[in-house]
């Protein structure tokens, strides 16, 4: 019903990992998503944009507003420099004129617009969010939900932490977002998401059998597996979740973002506490997670 439906900007690096497009294929076809906009970031921002654009293109999506944002990350320049699956666009319709670095000013004024409404997901670097939110530091307070695909998170501050390529492509803006995050923000990390994965010849199947959005997509993931033989859900699973987050389990606590330097990464920290800001996936059911994406997508 239009009264269940969710409003959500999606910030995205498209292009790069082929997740990014099985998320944005998944909010396409989730008839509760009301998808406000997308904003991408990461090194050639626009054609992540015109990815994007690909994939609205081929369930005539035209109307949803998408935005380039930042390419380098707030200290460190440029951390992702190539959008790979971008080889793939000229076997598919999609627009072209993207202005540059309109995103955050996008998100600004759509989140202003309607207070109290809008979850952001946000499943790249989280450049484009430690700009918001440090420019308009009220914005946090005005999100109804915040959904973030990242960190590998140490529990409790147990060793053998590893870093995650979204908060290591920009630390500073990782931890920006989670110092001035909404109360109750969801994160979904590594330790979870890698065990959701799909092998190639099954993705093969299952997306020409949906068609549709997943057809463009299929065809960028064809550009991946070159190198990969499976699909790891990273960025469906934080998508899903939105919509129905009994699909994962959480633990509250506070998310804490060491940063460690350029070269050793920086880990994200998780203490437990009933009474922290934020909310950690800790379990998944990944069977369950595929059969409610293909029940939305079809295939």
């Amino acid at each position: 019903m239009a009264d269940d439906r969710i409003p959500v900007l999606f910030d995205t690096d498209i292009g790069s990992d082929i997740d990014d497009a099985v998320a944005l294929s998944y909010l396409l076809n989730q008839p509760r998503c009301e998808i406000v906009g997308i904003t991408c970031v990461s090194g050639e921002v626009n054609l992540r944009a015109r990815c994007a654009s690909a994939i609205c293109r081929a369930v005539d999506r035209d109307d949803i507003p998408i935005h380039c944002g930042s390419e380098p990350s707030l200290l460190r320049g440029v951390r992702q420099p190539k959008c790979q699956q971008a080889e793939a666009l000229d076997r598919w319709s999609h627009r072209t004129d993207f202005a540059p670095a309109t995103a955050v000013d996008f998100m600004r004024k759509a989140i202003r617009e309607r207070p109290g409404e809008i979850t952001l997901l946000s499943v790249g670097p989280m450049t484009n969010i430690g700009l918001l939110f440090a420019t308009d530091p009220e914005i946090p307070s005005l999100l109804k939900d915040y959904v973030v695909m990242a960190g590998k998170f140490v529990m409790d501050g147990a060793p053998g932490a590893l870093s995650e390529w979204n908060v290591n492509c920009d630390p500073e803006a990782a931890a920006i977002a989670y110092e001035r995050a909404p109360v109750g923000m969801r994160s979904v990390g590594l330790d979870v998401t890698m065990r959701c994965q799909m092998a190639a010849d099954a993705v093969r199947q299952r997306f020409s059998a949906a068609g549709g959005a997943l057809a463009p997509t299929l065809d960028f993931a064809e550009v991946w597996f070159r190198h990969a033989q499976v699909i790891t859900f990273h960025d469906p699973l934080a998508a899903t979740t939105v919509f129905e987050s009994d699909l994962c389990e959480w633990a509250r606590g506070q998310v804490r973002v060491e940063l460690q330097g350029q070269h050793t990464g920086a880990v994200t920290v998780f203490g437990r506490s009933g009474e922290g800001p934020h909310q950690c996936a800790v379990n998944v059911d990944p069977q369950r997670l595929f059969d409610h994406y293909f029940a939305t997508v079809g295939g």
